[in-house]
């Protein structure tokens, strides 16, 4: 298990060739048995889910994300593919896919990028490098520009620790400040700020800057405080209002499930007085919406 707070935790008496079994039952002849899929895969580890991967290869001979792949469709199948990675490989997809084509999505650089600890990031550029032939800090720079592009490339690559020398102007010593301390010492910093200029930092990231490099600020600023409630407005701001940003639904319900997703519903109850799985009940459908409230678990 990677986190301790999370909805999804061990299956006790777990039997990988079982739930390979299971799951190519679920897959054969006509038509597709999802609810035993999400039973399946909803309620397994990461590491549980490559153990059945594994058993699958060996009792089957396939590779058991192609046939999911080729059985599903749709945010379910995004979500089910999604759950079969180890977290540095489906953050390194994530990223990736988020580079694909024309045009960035820079919400899902900002979220991943901004959220990851040190080790995590190490393993995301390991992945990366080795999925796709060459450094995420190269994808990333021929893919943004300016200050948001400095400010991603601080970020994945520890020049955290560097500090001060390999920057310049004045709205980077912002940076440096944010990208060089530890955790606490920043948040002292934040309270000393607060002090001196009546304000939050926040509120003054608001209205010195603006697009891109304003999002990647706050949500440094913000992960620092908590990370949970960072996920948990993601969430709310992914459902309120028309329609529905399933990208970053499925990229926080997928990658939090097994860390943090208890005290993530918590400040979501905490922040808009309404349940994490009332929200997503309300805004999705199907096996897609099943499927989700299962890694969400019960209200």
């Amino acid at each position: 298990q990677i986190g301790n707070r999370g909805t999804v935790t061990e299956a006790s008496g777990f039997n990988p060739d079982d739930d390979a079994q299971k799951l190519r039952e679920a897959m054969k002849g006509a038509g597709t048995d999802e609810a035993a899929i999400i039973k399946v895969l909803a309620h397994r580890t990461i590491a549980q889910r490559q153990r059945i991967k594994l058993a699958y290869k060996q009792s089957v001979g396939k590779d058991l994300a192609e046939d999911l792949s080729s059985e599903l469709s749709g945010h379910f199948q995004s979500v089910v593919l999604g759950l079969l990675m180890p977290a540095p490989v489906y953050d390194a997809y994530e990223l990736k896919a988020a580079m694909k084509g024309a045009g960035t999505e820079e919400a899902c650089l900002i979220d991943i990028l901004a959220s990851r600890s040190n080790s995590e990031m190490n393993a995301i550029n390991e992945v990366y490098k080795k999925e796709y032939g060459k450094t995420l800090e190269d994808a990333v720079c021929g893919d943004t520009s300016g200050m948001f592009q400095r400010v991603l490339v601080s970020l994945l690559t520890d020049i955290f620790e560097a500090g001060e020398a390999r920057w310049g102007t004045d709205e980077v010593k912002f940076l440096t400040v944010l990208c060089v301390r530890n955790r606490n010492h920043l948040l002292r910093v934040f309270d000393e700020y607060k002090k001196i200029s009546k304000r939050d930092i926040e509120d003054s990231i608001k209205r010195e800057m603006s697009g891109s490099l304003e999002d990647v600020f706050l949500a440094i600023v913000k992960c620092l405080r908590s990370k949970p409630a960072f996920f948990a407005e993601r969430l709310y701001k992914s459902m309120k209002g028309l329609g529905t940003t399933d990208s970053v639904l499925i990229r926080i319900m997928v990658s939090r499930a097994e860390i943090d997703m208890l005290d993530i519903k918590e400040h979501f109850l905490k922040m808009y007085g309404k349940s994490l799985h009332s929200f997503i009940k309300g805004d999705t459908s199907g096996d897609y919406r099943k499927i989700l409230l299962e890694l969400c678990g019960g209200e």
